[in-house]
C-alpha cells in the first residue's frame, strides 16, 4: 500500500512522458515517511471517452488508496502533495483532481508469488 491511480485524457501522453509522470510521483510518495518505497504502486491510464463541463478540456484525475485509519492531516498533505507535482509537470492540464480512499483493511485481499 498505497495504490495511486491516474486517469487521463487520451491525447496527453503525446505531449507528456506519462512514465516519467509516474516515477516522479512514486519518488514522492518514496519520500514521504508515511510509506516505504516497496509497498507503492503507481500506475496510470488514458480514458478515451468523456465530458467534462460544457467547454472542451484536458483532465488529470489521481486517485490514492490507502489502508485505512490514517488520519486528515496526513491524507490532506499527501494530496497536496500529488497535486502540486502534477501541476508541477502537466502545466497546461485544463483539470487536475485528487482524492484519497481507504481501503478497509478486513476485506483487502493480496496474493503474492
Amino acid at each position: 500500500m498505497p495504490h495511486l491511480s491516474i486517469e487521463f485524457s487520451e491525447g496527453i501522453e503525446r505531449k507528456y512522458d506519462m512514465q516519467l509522470v509516474c516515477e516522479k510521483l512514486f519518488t514522492e510518495l518514496a519520500g514521504s515517511p508515511v510509506f516505504e518505497a516497496s509497498d507503492i504502486k503507481v500506475r496510470a491510464k488514458p480514458v478515451a471517452y468523456f465530458r467534462i463541463g460544457t467547454d472542451p478540456q484536458t483532465f488529470v484525475h489521481a486517485t490514492l488508496l490507502l489502508m485505512e485509519r490514517r488520519d486528515e492531516a496526513t491524507r490532506t498533505t499527501l494530496n497536496r502533495t500529488i497535486i502540486e507535482r502534477l501541476r508541477e509537470l502537466l502545466p497546461d492540464v485544463g483539470s487536475i483532481t485528487v482524492q484519497d480512499l481507504e481501503i478497509e483493511r478486513a476485506t483487502y485481499l493480496k496474493n503474492l508469488f
